[in-house]
């Protein structure tokens, strides 16, 4: 399959870069669903004219419909997102990318989404999108999956699909609250997987940050000793990836910790550890959740993060993160990434 399509980009180069324009237009209308035309353009760069010219295209070969509501994919124009997903991978370059990133993050997979979510919000829905597909694909009946909180892995709820098929699957927090939006906290969006995916779900609510005398006493409820043990026995963990200063602030840290955290030269954040560039843990909240060492024995670790603002955040977690990983991202953070990396070798 690569050897013939490196032999028809040579004959026809340009066509890569129309098909991959006309897969980027298919796939945000079948993101957003009624997007107009001015809207569409903007998000993707493309003149009126352009646009136009485009969209009267994908109407005539029947792939979208276009009404006073906006444009709307059809089922002919989902499936083709479906049939030439691979192809557009190889030719954007995303494929090489993923593997160069897997080999130097020492991880099992890494997949790259279109776009970048520091700029694009198609982008973020794309990498809930990937994530809720890479879920699925690995789910059996009788499966304990943890997640942490956050909008991005809020939004992967989205995009599962809503079925009765599982059997005693069980969604747990990973950790306690992050923020005042409770909407992305983990013990929300555990119940939201549980209602899509015909789950039940246990919550931990815990204050994110405990005294060191309060950590002591709560580790000894009996709740807590349970969730302690459903953490033992998890297959799975969605989760995130923070700057460190960003997540400080989240948790309304105090500016004197804050400059703290920056002297011991934290860069990137998950699970309430801190990382420096090196990944080492250099600080760590003191709270109930899944601690650092039993990320180890978990079979699949699911982490989506994006943005090229982050590139230097993931790579200092990357740094020690377990082997059987799997990283969703976008364009954004992996180019930047590749490019931090080329300039440090």
């Amino acid at each position: 399959m690569e050897s013939l399509l490196t032999a028809q980009l040579k004959l026809i180069p340009e066509m890569s870069e129309l098909l991959q324009k006309r897969y980027r237009i298919l796939q945000t209308i079948q993101l957003t669903k009624g997007i107009g035309r001015r809207v569409l353009g903007e998000q993707l760069g493309l003149s009126e004219r352009d646009t136009r010219k485009e969209l009267d295209t994908l109407r005539n070969q029947g792939l979208i419909d276009i009404s006073r509501d906006g444009a709307a994919i059809t089922s002919k124009g989902t499936q083709l997102l479906i049939d030439l997903k691979e192809v557009v991978r190889v030719w954007s370059g995303r494929l090489q990318l993923e593997q160069q990133l897997a080999k130097h993050l020492h991880i099992k997979e890494v997949i790259i989404v279109p776009g970048n979510v520091d700029t694009n919000t198609n982008a973020t829905m794309l990498l809930s999108q990937e994530a809720a597909k890479y879920l699925e694909s690995i789910l059996t009946d009788e499966k304990i999956v943890a997640v942490t909180g956050g909008s991005t892995i809020a939004s992967i709820a989205n995009f599962v699909h809503e079925t009765t098929k599982w059997k005693q699957l069980l969604f747990i927090a990973a950790r306690g609250g992050v923020g005042k939006d409770v909407s992305f906290q983990a013990n929300t969006i555990a119940s939201l997987f549980a209602g899509k995916m015909n789950g039940s779900y246990r919550t931990l609510y815990m204050p994110d940050s405990l005294s060191e005398e309060a950590y002591t006493t709560m580790k000894k409820e009996p709740f807590i000793q349970e969730m302690m043990d459903l953490y033992e026995r998890t297959n799975i963990v969605i989760h995130g990836i923070g700057d460190a200063e960003e997540m400080a602030r989240r948790r309304n840290t105090n500016e004197h910790e804050i400059e703290r955290l920056k002297e011991e030269g934290s860069i990137s954040e998950a699970f309430g550890y801190y990382f420096n560039e090196q990944g080492e843990a250099v600080h760590r909240i003191r709270t109930i959740g899944i601690q650092l060492k039993q990320l180890q024995h978990i079979e699949h670790l699911l982490a989506v993060a994006g943005g090229a603002k982050k590139a230097k955040a993931l790579l200092s977690y990357f740094k020690q993160a377990p082997q059987q990983t799997v990283l969703v991202t976008d364009e954004g953070a992996a180019n930047e990434m590749m490019k931090i990396i080329e300039q440090t070798n």
